[in-house]
């Protein structure tokens, strides 16, 4: 009865906090259990459409000057994330298997003279989902990506360049048996 009522409360607060920001919108979502928006009080816009519907643990953090855009009847699954440091859009009717991944950035670094990473700075493009598209379990979806409408993009598959529209992407694994 204890986790029922924590979960209950998660789910308040959840949705209080989308309604208390000045620059998101939504209509009717429906929140699964664990839920996390970590939402920067300068980002530009989130727009959640119209029965939009978040499984479990689902973690959406959008940074200063970021927008977010959601379509309606748009489905994402337990343990997915999006991550926004620009700008994100998915279209209508799209869904999301389990730990679906979006990256609208990447890491800076710099080779010369030598080989350093920057822990807090960012090179940012955009990623933009169409409607209908279907993302299996376990895909990656990495900076300046745009997905065209109709698409299924198959499990453990990462996106680093562009899909055309009506197309099927699938990693192709090759699965190799030896015998002892």
């Amino acid at each position: 009865m204890f986790p029922e009522i924590f979960e209950k409360l998660q789910r308040k607060r959840q949705i209080s906090l989308l309604k208390k920001h000045p620059n998101i919108s939504f209509k009717n979502i429906k929140l699964g259990a664990y839920n996390r928006f970590i939402l920067h009080p300068e980002l530009k816009n989130v727009t959640i459409g119209d029965a939009v519907s978040f499984r479990n643990y689902v973690h959406i953090l959008v940074q200063k000057n970021a927008t977010l855009e959601l379509g309606n009847h748009f489905f994402m699954n337990n343990f997915c994330s999006i991550n926004c440091l620009d700008s994100i859009s998915i279209g209508e009717n799209t869904l999301f298997g389990e730990n679906v991944k979006l990256y609208d950035h990447n890491h800076a670094y710099q080779t010369s003279p030598e080989f350093k990473l920057f822990h807090s700075e960012f090179t940012t493009a955009p990623i933009k989902i169409g409607k209908n598209c279907w993302l299996g379990t376990n895909v990656t979806v990495l900076k300046g990506v745009t997905i065209g409408d109709n698409c299924i993009i198959g499990a453990g598959c990462t996106i680093y360049k562009d899909v055309p529209p009506n197309t099927t992407v699938v990693n192709k694994q090759e699965l190799i048996f030896k015998q002892q």
